[in-house]
């Protein structure tokens, strides 16, 4: 679900990792239609996004936006969380 809010991009997806200082591992999933065979196709993609408190922990449903680049692989934010894991 992509989402623009004051030209910045949003996403929302699961947390992977938490296993880094200030960052969290985020898979986006993308669904599309084929375009000749018309079946849904399923895409993932992993984000690295900012967490300055480290609240997210694995298994959340979180959101995420663009933000500038913070360092080589991160250039998102941890926007809220929307559902904690069980």
């Amino acid at each position: 679900m992509n989402i623009r809010l004051n030209n910045k991009k949003t996403l929302s997806g699961i947390v992977v990792s938490t296993k880094m200082q200030k960052t969290i591992t985020v898979v986006v999933e993308t669904k599309s239609k084929h375009k000749l065979h018309h079946k849904l196709v399923i895409s993932h993609k992993k984000y690295h996004a900012h967490d300055e408190e480290s609240l997210a922990s694995d298994g959340d449903r979180v959101e995420i936006f663009e933000t500038r680049p913070l360092s080589k692989m991160k250039s998102w934010r941890l926007k809220r969380i929307i559902e904690k894991a069980a």
